[in-house]
């Protein structure tokens, strides 16, 4: 990318509820995909949690979204879930070079989801960090780090994250720790607090406040009004920012994304 850019979405776009609710009346379910795609600019992957999906089903992906859009892809459990994550080897290479080359220019971020039960044990992290493939077909990968153990709010993390170059995700929820340290060359943000009773999820002055927020990440700073383990470093170069509405009242959460792209194109 020449230059920062915010991408903003939804996790999936098979969701019954968001039929004659965000998509259209008597819209194809086979269509889902090619319509939330143009109205969106990310969609964030959690099947691929479970398992791999086979090339061709990657292929038919990038096929039905226009150019520009990315999908996030959420990696095996099985991999992050393992007793020690430094024998993950063959997992993390079976999964990257096991057909996702096929969304090429679709393909964004690879992210890594540990448990709430996960603790930080830097020498195995480390060595999980030193498996993860950099390059597929000769492009970059961007892998982001999903931690949910408190013990990950401590500097050793940060540390060893910034040392591989690693973002980790930014969680807005009440159930997971929550820090905006800025640990890579790009932001990752799951908003998990949509309320069904709000027609857009967050109420209007919410929206306004992410909106701001995105800013400035991408200007390559760091939101004053966020939680941080460390105090924040002075502004850097810009960032691309990707966010997702996860979860919460999922009925809401397209047109939370929707309200939240109209205010950053404003």
């Amino acid at each position: 990318m020449s230059q920062a850019q915010a991408r903003v979405g939804i996790g999936g776009w098979n969701y019954a509820p968001w039929r004659n609710n965000f998509y259209p009346a008597k819209l194809p379910q086979r269509r889902e995909l090619e319509f939330a795609s143009r109205q969106l600019s990310a969609i964030e992957i959690n099947s691929t949690y479970y398992g791999a999906q086979k090339p061709a089903t990657y292929a038919k992906w990038r096929s039905e979204t226009p150019e520009g859009f990315v999908f996030s892809l959420k990696a095996p459990r099985y991999t992050t879930e393992g007793r020690h994550l430094a024998d993950g080897g063959k997992t993390i290479e079976g999964f990257v070079f096991g057909g996702i080359a096929e969304l090429g220019d679709r393909l964004g971020p690879v992210s890594w989801q540990f448990t709430p039960s996960r603790r930080f044990e830097r020498d195995d992290f480390a060595r999980f960090l030193d498996l993860l493939p950099r390059e597929l077909d000769g492009r970059p990968l961007r892998h982001v780090l999903e931690v949910r153990n408190p013990s990950f709010l401590c500097d050793e993390y940060l540390a060893l994250a910034r040392q591989h170059g690693l973002p980790t995700v930014f969680t807005d929820s009440p159930d997971y720790p929550s820090f905006a340290d800025v640990t890579g060359d790009f932001v990752y943000a799951r908003l998990m607090r949509s309320q069904s009773a709000q027609p857009t999820g967050y109420a209007p002055a919410e929206l306004d406040a992410w909106a701001e927020r995105i800013r400035v990440w991408l200007g390559g700073g760091a939101p004053a009004d966020l939680p941080y383990v460390q105090a924040p470093p002075a502004p850097g170069r810009p960032r691309d920012v990707f966010v997702y509405f996860i979860s919460a009242a999922k009925e809401r959460n397209p047109a939370a994304a929707k309200a939240l792209i109209e205010r950053l194109a404003g």
